[in-house]
C-alpha cells in the first residue's frame, strides 16, 4: 500500500464542516462520495501519516479518505 494524494472537491456547511463530495485521480478519474459514515482524527495503519479520517462510501465501497493539514490521501496499492 502507498500514500496516494488526491484532490477533493468540498462541500462547507454553515457550522464550517468540511464534506468531500468528489475524489480525482491523477489520471483525471472522477468518483462521487456517495455519503460520508464517520469523521473521525486518526492515523492510517497502512500507509503512515496522521489526520482527519473521513470514512466514505464511493460506488457502494466504503473506504477512507484522509486530511492531512491541507491535503487529502487514501490508501492505494
Amino acid at each position: 500500500m502507498k500514500k496516494m494524494f488526491v484532490g477533493v472537491t468540498t462541500e462547507w456547511t454553515a457550522e464550517g464542516k468540511i464534506i468531500p463530495t468528489i475524489i480525482k485521480w491523477e489520471d483525471g478519474r472522477r468518483f462521487a462520495v456517495d455519503r460520508v459514515l464517520d469523521v473521525r482524527p486518526a492515523a492510517s495503519l497502512k500507509v503512515g501519516g496522521a489526520g482527519i479520517r473521513y470514512t466514505i462510501r464511493v460506488r457502494g465501497k466504503e473506504t477512507f479518505l484522509f486530511r492531512e493539514q491541507y491535503r487529502w490521501f487514501v490508501e492505494a496499492p
